[in-house]
């Protein structure tokens, strides 16, 4: 197990919340010390993909660890330089949004903006309906930013929903051991 501390931040992308957990049983398995963050609309929406209670006390059992899920409560990560590496997974087009034009105001922004003050890694894992339309726009604006990686992503159901882009949840521990090595894991792009 590496002597690291890691952030691991879900938003509402809410069909993909049942592998972001098995990504983050993995991230524990590989790292001593994960921080888990939700987005305030994670914290607060139940919806048919489970409760929001339930999620958050899964969370804090992998990871021994209150969640984080208030501007608030993320705002010390940066001057108290909590993190090694910060991982958002699931990175919803509303935040990839906020994040490519520097918008802090949820719990997850938050976290991002105060941990990059530090120039450590942080590593998006995408899932948004419109990653191939009006989101195509932040990732390609996030892409070429120093500390910012991502998780290998590629279009889930290219017939039904032909914008839609996912990760690889099952890539998200090496992509974030790559992200702490100041790597990009590879092939980035992944095929239908």
């Amino acid at each position: 197990m590496e002597d690291k501390t890691v952030g691991f931040a879900v938003c509402g992308s809410f069909c993909t919340h049942a592998k972001a957990m098995e990504a983050l049983e993995q991230v524990k398995a590989r790292f001593e010390r994960v921080v888990p963050i939700v987005s305030e609309i994670t914290a607060s929406t139940d919806t048919r993909f489970g409760k929001a209670h339930d999620l958050m006390r899964e969370m804090e059992r992998i990871c021994d660890h209150r969640v984080i899920c208030t501007v608030k409560g993320a705002e010390p990560i940066g001057p108290q330089k909590l993190l090694d590496l910060l991982i958002i997974a699931p990175c919803t087009g509303n935040t990839l949004g906020k994040l490519a034009a520097g918008v802090t105001d949820t719990s997850v922004t938050m976290a991002a903006k105060a941990h990059l003050r530090n120039c450590k890694p942080l590593l998006i894992a995408p899932s948004t309906n419109d990653g191939l339309a009006a989101s195509a726009a932040s990732i390609g604006t996030l892409l070429p930013r120093k500390y910012i990686y991502f998780v290998p992503f590629g279009q889930d159901d290219f017939e039904k929903k032909p914008t839609s882009l996912v990760s690889d949840f099952s890539q998200v521990a090496d992509a974030a051991q790559a992200a702490l090595e100041g790597k990009q894991l590879q092939p980035l792009l992944l095929r239908a």
